[in-house]
């Protein structure tokens, strides 16, 4: 099977085609800044030997139509074409990042879980339309062919009542679904099966903490292959500390920034998301530069990497408690497999919890999955790298078959 995995968001549009049969990237690109005068468009196809393969192109792309038009264009096209007929693709997969209730599971899409995908608009307004707007346009180009949503939120539908509920009354749970839904899923699914895999065990047989590190960041304890709590909220602003997101804080603290600086909830919300975390404390949201101004006795920059570490491990200390036992930890993502100094800072003094990492082992960026502890520890700890992609095409060829 070939499966084309779709990411549309609000002025991008992310894909990437897969030759199921041995779980090759046949080509892969994204187009930017649909909408606006100028956008553009980086397209791959695989093997990439040929310098010919890499096609970049910048001109305006007026919609998401448009846009995927230009992909079909060259997945099919002489240029750098990797199938010779859209017939030749078996399914489209879309990544949709809120399912709410709605879904615990990916689905074929049809006329209702269009309108279930939008009844969820108003926990998800900046992607939710965006990702209805990549399946309509699909099913436009290719007609026939099966669609199937997989939700970043699927994976923690499993989630217990006591994880997931807030200390809120109850009714505005039941009225306005207010409640902890957790992001990331497809990246956690994929890391702690592959996990499993890598330790000869089925997923159910063993317990695992993911730890999904980026300019985004989340955390999920993974009991037998189910998700019984992750560190984002209902919207993905809670848990650890991020590059612009401050991660948990005292809610009183939106009220008093509010009424100190005049701000309006809205704008204390923008604060929080885009002006807060890393970037925040030291000025600075890409760890890569963060560690440059450390070396460069950056005081701030340092305190705003501890502070990063410490959130992260006591995460780790909390869903140990939550799992009981653990067999597992997992660091994937961007800073999660290419930080080997974070890393460290995460695992130090965990001894405790069963956790050793080997210092040799864990230098350097992990371009492949590499375990990074020591043989005498208990408790394993891998990095892995991530692949929504493939995960969402997985799932569009188990759901089909």
């Amino acid at each position: 099977m070939k499966v084309l995995v779709i990411n549309a968001g609000s002025s991008s549009l992310k894909y990437q085609l897969l030759d199921m049969d041995n779980e090759a990237v046949m080509a892969n690109g994204i187009v930017e800044r649909i909408g606006e005068t100028v956008g553009n468009l980086t397209h791959k196809a695989f093997p990439d030997t040929d310098a010919q393969k890499k096609v970049v192109k910048e001109e305006e792309i007026k919609d998401h139509k448009v846009a995927m038009h230009m992909v079909l264009d060259l997945i099919t096209g002489t240029e750098a074409g990797v199938i010779s007929d859209p017939k030749e693709i078996d399914a489209i997969g879309h990544r949709v990042v809120q399912g709410g209730e709605a879904f615990t599971s990916a689905c074929v899409v049809d006329g209702s879980v269009k309108v279930a995908i939008a009844d969820n608009n108003p926990l998800a307004p900046l992607h939710n339309p965006a990702n209805l707007m990549g399946i309509e346009v699909a099913e436009e180009l290719f007609p026939g062919t099966p669609n199937v949503a997989v939700f970043d939120t699927e994976f923690h539908a499993s989630m217990p009542k006591e994880a997931f509920l807030y200390a809120l009354p109850y009714d505005y749970y039941k009225e306005l679904r207010i409640r902890r839904y957790g992001f990331h899923g497809t990246s956690h699914k994929y890391v702690s099966r592959k996990v499993a895999s890598l330790m000869g065990k089925k997923p159910e047989e063993i317990n695992v903490i993911t730890v999904h590190l980026g300019n985004g960041c989340s955390m999920a304890a993974v009991e037998k292959g189910k998700c019984q709590d992750t560190s984002m909220g209902m919207t993905p602003l809670a848990g650890v500390m991020m590059g612009t997101r401050s991660g948990d804080i005292d809610p009183a603290i939106v009220a008093y920034i509010a009424e100190n600086k005049g701000m309006s909830a809205s704008e204390v919300d923008s604060l929080l998301n885009k002006q807060s975390g890393l970037k925040g404390v030291c000025g600075l949201n890409d760890m890569r530069d963060i560690h440059s101004a450390v070396e460069n006795g950056d005081e701030m920059a340092k305190l705003a990497l501890d502070m990063f570490a410490y959130r992260v491990k006591k995460y780790i200390g909390a869903y140990a408690a939550v799992l009981g036992t653990i067999d597992a930890i997992v660091f994937t993502a961007g800073i999660g497999e290419n930080d080997d100094i974070t890393r460290a800072l995460i695992c130090e003094n965990l001894s405790g919890l069963g956790i050793s990492m080997d210092v040799e082992k864990n230098k350097g960026r992990k371009g492949e999955p590499t375990k990074i502890h020591t043989d005498d520890s208990k408790v394993q700890v891998w990095v892995i790298p991530t692949n929504e992609e493939l995960q969402i095409a997985q799932e569009a060829v188990e759901l089909l078959k």
